[in-house]
Protein backbone atom coordinates (compact mmCIF):
# COMPACT_ATOMS: atom_id res chain seq x y z
CA UNK A 1 0.00 0.00 0.00
CA UNK A 2 0.97 3.51 -0.91
CA UNK A 3 0.96 6.21 1.96
CA UNK A 4 1.80 10.19 0.92
CA UNK A 5 2.84 12.38 4.03
CA UNK A 6 2.28 15.79 3.97
CA UNK A 7 4.81 17.31 6.82
CA UNK A 8 6.95 20.39 6.80
CA UNK A 9 9.34 19.43 9.47
CA UNK A 10 11.62 17.14 8.03
CA UNK A 11 12.94 15.06 11.07
CA UNK A 12 9.19 14.05 12.23
CA UNK A 13 8.77 13.19 8.57
CA UNK A 14 11.68 11.09 7.83
CA UNK A 15 10.76 9.31 10.93
CA UNK A 16 7.25 8.69 10.13
CA UNK A 17 8.74 7.15 6.72
CA UNK A 18 11.08 5.10 8.28
CA UNK A 19 8.02 3.84 10.42
CA UNK A 20 5.81 3.28 7.84
CA UNK A 21 8.31 1.35 5.52
CA UNK A 22 9.66 -0.82 7.80
CA UNK A 23 5.38 -1.98 8.69
CA UNK A 24 5.62 -2.69 5.21
CA UNK A 25 4.19 0.35 3.14
CA UNK A 26 5.26 2.52 0.17
CA UNK A 27 5.89 6.50 1.27
CA UNK A 28 6.07 9.54 -0.78
CA UNK A 29 6.76 12.82 1.37
CA UNK A 30 5.62 16.34 0.53
CA UNK A 31 6.71 19.19 2.62
CA UNK A 32 4.29 21.60 2.33
CA UNK A 33 0.26 21.88 1.40
CA UNK A 34 0.54 22.75 -1.94
CA UNK A 35 2.74 20.07 -3.14
CA UNK A 36 0.76 17.35 -1.09
CA UNK A 37 -2.37 18.65 -2.90
CA UNK A 38 -0.28 18.20 -6.25
CA UNK A 39 0.30 14.54 -5.21
CA UNK A 40 -2.65 13.12 -3.73
CA UNK A 41 -4.06 14.33 -6.70
CA UNK A 42 -1.96 12.63 -8.90
CA UNK A 43 -1.32 9.24 -7.62
CA UNK A 44 -3.82 6.96 -5.94
CA UNK A 45 -2.85 6.84 -2.38
CA UNK A 46 -4.23 4.37 0.05
CA UNK A 47 -4.07 6.86 2.57
CA UNK A 48 -3.01 10.41 3.34
CA UNK A 49 -1.18 11.63 6.31
CA UNK A 50 -1.70 15.30 6.69
CA UNK A 51 -0.06 18.16 8.87
CA UNK A 52 -2.66 20.80 9.65
CA UNK A 53 0.49 23.51 10.23
CA UNK A 54 1.99 23.45 6.36
CA UNK A 55 3.30 26.52 4.85
CA UNK A 56 1.61 27.98 1.96
CA UNK A 57 -1.81 26.45 2.10
CA UNK A 58 -2.30 25.04 5.52
CA UNK A 59 -3.70 21.21 5.88
CA UNK A 60 -7.03 22.13 6.20
CA UNK A 61 -7.22 23.79 2.88
CA UNK A 62 -6.18 21.13 1.42
CA UNK A 63 -8.17 18.42 3.04
CA UNK A 64 -11.11 20.23 2.19
CA UNK A 65 -9.78 20.68 -1.45
CA UNK A 66 -9.16 16.98 -2.27
CA UNK A 67 -12.96 15.84 -0.99
CA UNK A 68 -14.06 18.76 -3.34
CA UNK A 69 -12.18 17.22 -6.09
CA UNK A 70 -12.94 13.73 -5.25
CA UNK A 71 -10.21 12.37 -3.52
CA UNK A 72 -11.87 9.39 -0.96
CA UNK A 73 -8.11 8.24 -0.22
CA UNK A 74 -8.31 7.89 4.19
CA UNK A 75 -6.75 11.56 5.68
CA UNK A 76 -4.91 10.89 9.16
CA UNK A 77 -4.53 14.47 10.42
CA UNK A 78 -1.95 15.65 12.61
CA UNK A 79 -2.03 18.79 14.63
CA UNK A 80 -0.38 20.03 17.60
CA UNK A 81 -3.58 22.01 18.90
CA UNK A 82 -5.85 19.41 21.05
CA UNK A 83 -8.90 21.57 21.35
CA UNK A 84 -11.96 20.14 20.79
CA UNK A 85 -12.91 22.97 18.36
CA UNK A 86 -10.00 22.57 16.56
CA UNK A 87 -10.57 18.05 16.36
CA UNK A 88 -14.16 19.53 15.40
CA UNK A 89 -12.13 21.55 12.23
CA UNK A 90 -10.13 18.73 11.05
CA UNK A 91 -13.21 16.34 10.96
CA UNK A 92 -15.01 19.48 9.18
CA UNK A 93 -13.09 19.45 6.44
CA UNK A 94 -13.29 15.45 5.69
CA UNK A 95 -10.81 14.14 7.40
CA UNK A 96 -11.17 10.63 9.05
CA UNK A 97 -9.32 11.23 11.90
CA UNK A 98 -7.41 13.10 14.00
CA UNK A 99 -4.07 12.71 15.82
CA UNK A 100 -2.15 15.32 18.22
CA UNK A 101 1.36 15.72 18.65
CA UNK A 102 3.19 14.74 20.48
CA UNK A 103 2.08 11.13 19.33
CA UNK A 104 3.72 7.48 19.72
CA UNK A 105 4.76 5.57 15.88
CA UNK A 106 3.13 2.78 17.19
CA UNK A 107 -0.78 4.51 17.97
CA UNK A 108 -0.09 6.07 14.64
CA UNK A 109 0.22 3.34 12.77
CA UNK A 110 -2.69 1.82 14.52
CA UNK A 111 -4.88 4.77 13.64
CA UNK A 112 -3.86 3.91 10.17
CA UNK A 113 -4.24 0.07 10.57
CA UNK A 114 -7.65 1.04 11.24
CA UNK A 115 -8.26 2.98 8.55
CA UNK A 116 -7.26 0.97 6.14
CA UNK A 117 -9.28 -1.41 7.74
CA UNK A 118 -12.80 0.74 6.56
CA UNK A 119 -14.82 -1.02 4.16
CA UNK A 120 -14.30 0.44 0.57
CA UNK A 121 -14.95 -1.00 -2.94
CA UNK A 122 -11.97 -3.24 -2.86
CA UNK A 123 -11.53 -3.60 0.93
CA UNK A 124 -12.35 -6.90 2.65
CA UNK A 125 -11.91 -7.91 6.18
CA UNK A 126 -9.95 -11.38 4.98
CA UNK A 127 -8.72 -11.31 1.52
CA UNK A 128 -8.79 -15.78 0.01
CA UNK A 129 -7.25 -16.77 -3.03
CA UNK A 130 -6.97 -20.61 -4.03
CA UNK A 131 -6.16 -21.78 -0.05
CA UNK A 132 -4.30 -18.94 1.13
CA UNK A 133 -5.76 -16.74 3.67
CA UNK A 134 -4.17 -13.15 4.60
CA UNK A 135 -5.68 -10.80 7.28
CA UNK A 136 -4.81 -6.97 6.58
CA UNK A 137 -5.50 -5.81 10.48
CA UNK A 138 -3.19 -8.66 11.84
CA UNK A 139 -1.08 -9.09 8.77
CA UNK A 140 -1.70 -12.87 9.30
CA UNK A 141 -1.05 -15.63 6.28
CA UNK A 142 -2.07 -18.98 6.19
CA UNK A 143 -1.72 -21.55 3.58
CA UNK A 144 -3.79 -24.79 4.52
CA UNK A 145 -4.16 -23.82 7.94
CA UNK A 146 -0.27 -23.21 7.93
CA UNK A 147 0.87 -20.29 9.17
CA UNK A 148 3.15 -18.44 6.31
CA UNK A 149 6.26 -16.05 7.95
CA UNK A 150 6.67 -12.97 5.88
CA UNK A 151 8.41 -9.83 6.08
CA UNK A 152 6.20 -6.41 5.76
CA UNK A 153 7.80 -5.81 2.00
CA UNK A 154 6.81 -9.70 1.13
CA UNK A 155 3.40 -9.15 3.06
CA UNK A 156 2.57 -6.22 0.92
CA UNK A 157 3.51 -8.41 -2.26
CA UNK A 158 1.11 -10.57 -1.63
CA UNK A 159 -1.44 -8.34 -0.85
CA UNK A 160 -1.48 -6.32 -3.95
CA UNK A 161 -1.29 -9.60 -5.89
CA UNK A 162 -4.54 -11.06 -3.63
CA UNK A 163 -5.99 -8.24 -4.31
CA UNK A 164 -5.63 -8.23 -8.40
CA UNK A 165 -5.81 -12.35 -8.32
CA UNK A 166 -4.96 -13.85 -12.05
CA UNK A 167 -4.21 -10.46 -12.71
CA UNK A 168 -0.79 -10.08 -14.72
CA UNK A 169 1.03 -7.16 -12.87
CA UNK A 170 4.00 -5.57 -14.24
CA UNK A 171 7.28 -5.14 -12.78
CA UNK A 172 6.82 -1.39 -12.99
CA UNK A 173 3.42 -1.93 -11.17
CA UNK A 174 4.67 -3.51 -8.88
CA UNK A 175 7.49 -1.49 -8.04
CA UNK A 176 4.86 1.87 -7.66
CA UNK A 177 2.90 0.11 -5.43
CA UNK A 178 5.07 -1.55 -2.70
CA UNK A 179 8.28 1.10 -3.19
CA UNK A 180 8.23 5.30 -2.75
CA UNK A 181 8.12 6.62 -6.09
CA UNK A 182 12.42 7.91 -5.75
CA UNK A 183 13.24 4.78 -4.70
CA UNK A 184 16.70 4.02 -6.43
CA UNK A 185 17.45 0.39 -5.87
CA UNK A 186 18.59 -2.25 -8.02
CA UNK A 187 16.72 -3.18 -10.96
CA UNK A 188 16.10 -6.37 -10.39
CA UNK A 189 14.48 -5.54 -6.70
CA UNK A 190 11.17 -7.36 -7.96
CA UNK A 191 12.24 -10.18 -9.32
CA UNK A 192 14.44 -10.65 -5.86
CA UNK A 193 11.23 -10.26 -4.09
CA UNK A 194 9.11 -12.45 -6.08
CA UNK A 195 11.58 -15.26 -5.75
CA UNK A 196 11.65 -14.71 -2.17
CA UNK A 197 7.99 -14.94 -1.96
CA UNK A 198 7.93 -18.37 -3.97
CA UNK A 199 10.07 -19.66 -1.52
CA UNK A 200 7.83 -18.75 1.22
CA UNK A 201 4.74 -19.82 -0.13
CA UNK A 202 4.96 -22.04 -2.81
CA UNK A 203 8.01 -24.28 -2.29
CA UNK A 204 6.53 -25.83 0.83
CA UNK A 205 3.71 -27.02 -1.37
CA UNK A 206 2.57 -28.94 -4.60
CA UNK A 207 0.17 -26.19 -6.02
CA UNK A 208 1.92 -23.35 -7.16
CA UNK A 209 0.08 -20.05 -7.26
CA UNK A 210 2.75 -17.45 -8.34
CA UNK A 211 3.35 -17.35 -11.97
CA UNK A 212 6.11 -15.55 -14.26
CA UNK A 213 4.47 -13.91 -17.63
CA UNK A 214 7.49 -14.01 -19.59
CA UNK A 215 8.49 -10.56 -20.50
CA UNK A 216 5.46 -9.02 -19.00
CA UNK A 217 5.80 -9.44 -15.09
CA UNK A 218 4.00 -11.63 -12.43
CA UNK A 219 0.01 -12.85 -11.38
CA UNK A 220 -1.46 -14.52 -8.53
CA UNK A 221 -3.26 -17.92 -10.00
CA UNK A 222 -6.43 -18.26 -8.61
CA UNK A 223 -8.72 -20.29 -10.89
CA UNK A 224 -12.31 -20.40 -9.09
CA UNK A 225 -13.53 -23.23 -7.74
CA UNK A 226 -15.75 -25.00 -10.08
Amino acid sequence: MRILVVEDNRRLSAALARALEDAGYAVDAAYDGAEGQELAELAPYDAVILDVMLPGRDGLTVCRALRERRVNAPILMLTARDTVIDRVRGLDSGADDYLVKPFSLSELLARLRALLRRDGPDRHPLLRAVDITLDPATRDVERRGQRIELSPRLFALLEYMMRHPNQILTREAIEAHIWSYDYEGVSNVVDVYVRRLRRALDDPFDVKVVETNRGVGYRLRAPKPQ
